[in-house]
């Protein structure tokens, strides 16, 4: 999912002489990592609807800020990113969310469908994401 904004390959690391949690136990942080990667998730794979790319990029960066703001350097905020371990992580989420909405994550238009009721009620997810 994260794949789509470029965001690819290394580990999560926090430097060890900060007592800082792990990004991805980082609220803020993680949980928008979610929303953002469920809607290129959607509009990678539902023909109908398309991310509002910009919105997302600026959406990352704010959370890049935050991330430093809280003392973590570019290379935690880079890592955690770009780690297979946190996307693999983040898509698993991604996937119990769907299926609590009592939709197949490895259907197509059940993404499409997840998209429409995003957008409809401007969550986190569709403000991500426009209808064509």
């Amino acid at each position: 999912m994260l794949a789509g904004l470029g965001l690819a390959g290394a580990g999560l690391s926090v430097s060890p002489a900060a007592a800082r949690p792990a990004l991805r136990d980082v609220q803020e942080i993680d949980g928008e990592m979610l929303w953002i990667a469920m809607a290129i998730e959607i509009s990678d794979k539902c023909d109908r609807i398309d991310a509002r790319t910009v919105k997302g990029w600026m959406q990352l960066n704010d959370l890049r800020n935050l991330a430093r703001d809280m003392g973590y350097s570019n290379r935690d905020v880079l890592s955690y990113v770009r780690s297979d371990a946190e996307k693999a992580r983040i898509r698993k989420l991604g996937e119990n969310y769907m299926k609590s909405q009592g939709l197949d994550p490895d259907n197509a238009a059940d993404l499409c469908r997840l998209g429409d009721a995003e957008i409809a009620r401007n969550s986190r997810i569709g403000v991500l994401l426009r209808a064509k």
